[in-house]
């Protein structure tokens, strides 16, 4: 997997750019060479960043009074991905997705593997001076803080009456606008760990699927912006297709295999116990520890899996600081990632993958 990686990170594939769709060609390719046929290419309206986005919900609550209340719910729906109204009106790009099928396609369970193709834009938020603190406090309650914690602060802070909560809400959002402003500009990261581990794994069990089960590879376009692919695929494919299960392949390479049980860039959203479960028997299976259960203060494609009521599992990693290894950096290469995790992961996978078929026998 690690030709795969290291291919992936040399690309320049931000979101909703033709570098996205050049990561989808590629992968394409790369799958029909190994003997997998089924494929096609979704294409759809995407955004380069979510920062314009989250920068214009900002801006409202900087009015202080009923908009910063509003504005926050808002955000809160766009950030977690229920009902992004506002990329409707915002400058859209075409972004990419790749839809590759393999496996016994009249299997009685069928396994969607969710990988996103793109990568995130940098900025100085992601600095480790201010990501690093707080390590203790991540790894003993296994949570990393909302990301957009100090915004929600700061929205209601400037929604109280009096001139001094009102002062400090409204600095709180000055900072956190200079910082959605300073990703928008900023450059795209290699994405070595986020997310070409992830694509390799998912493009490893299409060449190799586990018998009795159909695989169905979403190499997602526009994660990092929003989801606008995973969105895409689910409304004009994924419903219909119903999988008996959505597994998530995101950011594999951290040190330590982890499952979500609940991901909050706001608030928080949880996945269901009965699919965790799933994830303990399918590491049993692979001759794994259980993966470690985390909350996440960001998001994953997997998470609109379970808002359309499928049954959805998002697999990462975390590192020994409680994050995520060079996340969102430019310093995300290849020679950061840990192989060893990756393979863990991969073996984690595909033990899920045999219990859900297990499972819809």
């Amino acid at each position: 997997m690690i030709a795969d990686i290291a291919a992936l990170a040399g690309m320049a594939r931000g979101s909703a750019s033709p570098g996205e769709a050049g990561a989808a060609r590629w992968v394409a390719d790369r799958l029909r060479e190994r003997g997998v046929t089924d494929l096609h290419v979704r294409t759809f309206r995407g955004q380069g960043t979510y920062a314009w986005a989250h920068a214009a919900h900002v801006a409202v609550a900087l009015l202080g009074g009923p908009a910063a209340p509003a504005a926050l719910a808002s955000l809160e729906l766009d950030a977690s991905g229920r009902a992004p109204w506002l990329r409707r009106v915002l400058p859209g790009r075409p972004g990419t997705t790749l839809v590759a099928a393999a496996g016994d396609p009249g299997a009685p369970a069928t396994v969607a593997l969710v990988a996103h193709l793109d990568t995130a834009r940098t900025g100085l938020a992601w600095h480790p001076r201010l990501t690093g603190p707080g390590a203790a406090r991540r790894l003993r309650t296994r949570a990393v803080p909302p990301y957009l914690a100090p915004v929600a602060a700061g929205a209601l802070l400037a929604a109280l009456p009096g001139r001094r909560p009102r002062r400090l809400g409204r600095a709180l959002l000055a900072v956190a606008l200079a910082a959605e402003l300073d990703i928008a500009r900023s450059p795209h990261v290699p994405g070595a760990n986020d997310n070409a581990t992830g694509v390799a794994a998912a493009m490893a069990l299409l060449v190799d699927p586990p018998p009795g089960v159909r695989l169905v590879g979403v190499f997602c376009g526009c994660e990092e912006s929003g989801m606008a692919g995973m969105r895409d695929w689910l409304a004009a494919e994924g419903r219909a297709l119903a999988p008996d299960l959505v597994l998530g392949l995101d950011t594999l390479g951290c040190g330590t295999p982890i499952v979500l049980r609940a991901e909050a860039t706001l608030l928080p959203h949880r996945y269901r116990a009965a699919d965790l479960a799933l994830a303990d028997a399918g590491a049993a299976r692979a001759g794994l520890p259980a993966p470690q259960r985390w909350r996440i203060g960001g998001w994953t494609d997997a998470v609109l899996a379970r808002f359309a009521g499928l049954p959805a599992i998002s697999l990462l990693s975390i590192g020994p600081q409680g994050a995520f290894t060079r996340y969102h950096r430019s310093d995300d290469v290849p020679a950061g990632v840990d192989l060893g995790c990756v393979e863990a992961c991969l073996r984690l996978a595909r033990g899920i993958v045999e219990e859900a078929a297990l499972s819809a026998r």
